[in-house]
């Protein structure tokens, strides 16, 4: 939510940065400034007269708003308004009101309008406006596609001369299409221009030669970088042999990117520096902010503001650098002092003591590179940034990514799952929650982890060797077409224990194989097993294996295995090789040892697999009204069969009881037979406990198990009516520290939950979620008819974490939520017991209006 404490930096069009947030009664000068600015044009589009200056009772009403019925948003570049937009209500309570912006000359056509609408669209539906209402001259072509190109369902008509739209604001899928390809295009721009600058201006640069300023500057110089790089120095003439100039202004040159090694107090000055030559973009290694303490955290904060009100995006600070292998960039703004071969793999890094490490061993394995960010402390540019550049980047095919946390682990989600149809995302992340964040809460497990990244289409690897394992393999293989696969070797040791790495990694050998040719085979026969493998149809990928023969055993001539390899490579199957002896062509992946080649063609067979399932949708859920949801979450918490009701969620009706009256009264009011529970918590669902009694026919039956029971579990027990057996189920919500809001489903009972059977997904869950949810807990079989029983209502079960996730994404008030016991049949599902813990509304941040 936006605040005028709080205002939220949002990106244009063309990547630069701008401010947003509610007009305050002392913008009054700044709107006549800003007024005064349009042109003639301008202002007759906007007040559909010539109005050449702002009567001052108008003023004062276009300043004070109420920001409910009257609510307006300014768009500040560098502290100056540029831009206001505005709705008015059509009277008192109505759900109707007038919305209008202007913006002036010098920024038109950069996508304000647009951020204005979203903005004000969003204030005004938290104060039940439902419609939108303008109008518009028929000349002023660009406010008539701001509304068109929206994705609204727009009404118009055309009376007086003048064009009048209505429009519903509620967010549709439409709508929402149309934001998140504003949001892609913009951050992708935005990237575009730091990776790709027309000059470099490095500030921090010693006259000497020393110390990492200098380090920068000389891998910009000899990496061959295409375009004018500038060392800014306050008193030297030269530096590294380059001319110096003490401000880049001076340089009379192209200034893109500033790179900044300089102490954090002097960031301030680089920054305005940088800004008066033109640069679109810092890139912070200098150290001292964030990771340094509090004041180091404000020191940061400044440095983005800075940056923001100036258009810039900043990378870092404490960060590695930027580069680019492109031929018409040649970009090395890094500590690295050589960059990997240029090649089709971009790579961001978090840490950048981590990044230069994994561009050294990316160099040595032959990995190509296309583009490299290291983010350091994330201030501005995160992975999520970078993933929106290389979707479109024609010279990236494969996205490695290494990890400590998540920003906006939901957008990252929803961006992986978009990116991922096209490029594969590896990501080198910790399945471990992060320490301090509820790490020891209930949720998902370190192996649900990795299924949540799954969800997504992301190949989450665990340490540096395999996210390079799985970058060399993708780079350089198609895809596997399924999970068979055909060993061949010249070892039989080797080649079983491939089959048996298989069997690990959910691969199946094919029949057939191995296909051991023998220590004493030549490399024509071992050439010949291989092609004959690749061609078979009932293989999907090939796994080569050599061990070098013993001496005299065979002649040089016929031990060069390596050249038997490209044979294999035409047939479009992936083909991993471990070779003890010599070395494998280009194109082949290699691997030290059997089991690290077998592990990465199982992680690519895994998004193959993913690839190959349909992607999912969110389907439409009759009987969900979000309103009755936000009455049911009183202040004081919630109230959970109301909440469950309003998403179509029906909980077995249940009343409480403190004694053998209370719970024969409530027995009758519900209808014999009933059931009796210990009403603490933790024990509603333990019938191994005797804290459930079932089937109670009578009064003297609840009467004689109320007195059974409260000795061990206290007076307090409820009273619920008796439903039709089926398997016990559990559905579970939680608030994920990594990813946001997660759905759990698992079976009941104590051995099930002390093996923490739970399967996870994230919100939002789309009917192929639902449907992998049901399916994926090891005791998931109870549900399809184990050993002669009926199978469930699947299709069922599956609905309720529809709206169980449903629930979860349009309620952030709610931080848990669990449904125990679910009892699943094959009739439908029925839920017996509902758990409901809320909080303060936690900020989703890939929701609502575009903001960085």
């Amino acid at each position: 939510m936006t605040t005028a404490d709080q205002p939220v930096d949002v990106l244009l069009s063309d990547g630069t940065t701008v401010a947003l947030r509610p007009i305050r009664p002392d913008d009054a000068p700044g709107i006549v400034a800003m007024h005064a600015r349009f042109s003639e044009r301008t202002r007759y589009l906007r007040y559909f007269s010539p109005y050449p200056r702002i009567p001052e009772r108008d003023l004062r009403r276009f300043v004070v708003v109420d920001h409910r019925d009257r609510e307006a948003f300014v768009v500040l570049a560098a502290d100056r308004i540029v831009a206001v937009g505005r709705y008015e209500r059509l009277g008192p309570e109505a759900p109707e009101a007038e919305v209008a912006f202007v913006v002036e000359d010098a920024y038109q056509g950069r996508g304000i309008g647009s951020v204005l609408l979203e903005h004000l669209a969003d204030a005004a539906r938290r104060t039940g406006i439902v419609h939108f209402v303008a109008e518009v001259l028929p000349a002023n072509g660009a406010m008539l596609r701001v509304f068109a190109d929206f994705g609204y369902q727009v009404q118009r008509q055309y009376a007086d001369g003048v064009v009048h739209l209505s429009f519903p604001i509620a967010p549709t899928e439409a709508t929402l299409e149309v934001q998140r390809g504003r949001e892609h295009r913009t951050e992708a721009r935005s990237i575009a221009r730091l990776l790709a600058p027309r000059g470099v201006a490095v500030y921090g640069a010693s006259a000497t030669g020393q110390g990492v300023g200098a380090a920068v500057l000389g891998h910009l110089r000899d990496g061959g970088f295409t375009g004018a790089v500038v060392p800014v120095h306050p008193s030297a003439t030269t530096v590294a042999g380059l001319p110096a100039y003490p401000s880049a202004v001076d340089a009379d040159a192209a200034i893109d990117l500033a790179v900044v090694v300089v102490a954090p107090e002097a960031v301030a000055e680089v920054v305005a520096d940088a800004a008066a030559a033109g640069a679109h973009g810092l890139v912070v290694i200098s150290a001292g902010f964030a990771e340094a303490g509090a004041s180091g955290a404000a020191a940061q904060r400044a440095l983005v503001r800075a940056a923001h009100a100036a258009g810039m995006r900043v990378v870092g600070p404490n960060c590695l650098g930027v580069a680019n292998t492109h031929e018409q960039v040649r970009l090395n703004a890094t500590l690295a002092p050589a960059l990997p071969a240029p090649g089709r793999v971009g790579i961001f890094s978090q840490s950048g003591a981590f990044g230069v490490a994994l561009l050294a061993e990316a160099h040595r394995r032959g990995l190509g590179l296309s583009s490299f960010v290291s983010a350091g402390n994330r201030a501005d540019v995160s992975g999520n940034d970078l993933l929106q550049y290389w979707q479109d980047d024609p010279g990236t095919d494969v996205i490695m990514l290494y990890l400590e946390t998540f920003g906006n682990p939901r957008k990252f989600a929803r961006l992986a799952r978009r990116i991922g149809r096209d490029k594969p995302v590896v990501a080198l992340a910790s399945p471990a929650r992060p320490p301090g964040l509820n790490a020891d809460a209930p949720g998902p497990d370190a192996g649900a982890v990795s299924a949540l990244f799954a969800q997504s289409g992301v190949i989450r690897v665990d340490t540096v060797a395999e996210l390079l394992d799985v970058g060399v393999l993708l780079a350089n293989q198609p895809l596997p077409a399924g999970r068979r696969v055909g060993v061949v070797g010249n070892s039989s040791a080797l080649t079983g224990l491939a089959a048996t790495a298989c069997a690990a990694q959910g691969l199946a050998v094919a029949a057939g194989y191995p296909s051991d040719v023998g220590p004493r085979a030549g490399a024509a026969e071992f050439a010949a097993a291989l092609a004959a493998t690749a061609a078979d149809n009932g293989v999907d990928a090939l796994i080569a294996v050599f061990a070098p023969p013993l001496p005299g055993q065979l002649t040089d001539a016929e031990a060069d295995f390596t050249a038997a390899l490209p044979g294999a490579l035409g047939a479009g199957k992936p083909v991993v090789a471990t070779f003890l002896a010599g070395r494998t062509p280009a194109g082949v992946p290699a691997y030290p040892s059997v089991e690290e080649a077998v592990r990465a063609l199982g992680r690519v067979a895994t998004y193959a697999d993913w690839l190959r399932r349909p992607p999912g949708a969110l389907p439409e859920l009759p009987r969900i009204d979000p309103a009755t949801a936000q009455v049911a979450l009183r202040s004081d918490g919630a109230d959970p069969g109301r909440l469950l009701g309003a998403y179509g969620i029906d909980v077995a009706p249940s009343a409480p009881a403190r004694s053998a009256d209370e719970a024969v009264a409530a027995a009758g009011a519900l209808g014999y037979p009933v059931t009796l529970k210990a009403a603490a918590p933790g024990l509603r669902h333990r019938l191994d406990l005797g804290a459930v009694r079932l089937d109670l026919a009578d009064s003297a039956a609840v009467r004689r198990a109320y007195a059974e029971m409260t000795p061990a579990f206290g007076a307090d027990v409820l009273v619920q009516a008796m439903v039709p057996p089926g398997v016990s189920c559990v559905v579970e919500l939680v608030e994920d520290p990594a990813f946001g809001p997660v759905v759990g489903f698992g079976l009941g009972g104590v051995a099930t939950e002390l093996l923490g059977d739970r399967a996870w997904r994230a919100v939002p869950l789309t009917d192929s979620d639902a449907a992998e949810l049901v399916d994926e807990p090891r005791a998931a079989p109870l549900l399809r008819g184990h050993r002669g029983a009926a199978p469930v209502d699947r299709a069922a079960l599956a609905e309720l974490l529809l709206r169980v996730g449903r629930l979860a994404d349009e309620q952030p008030r709610v931080r848990s939520l669990t449904l125990n016991p679910v009892l699943a049949r094959p009739d439908g599902v029925s839920v017996l017991h509902a758990t409901v813990r809320t909080g303060a509304a936690n900020a989703r941040p890939d929701t609502g209006p575009r903001r960085l």
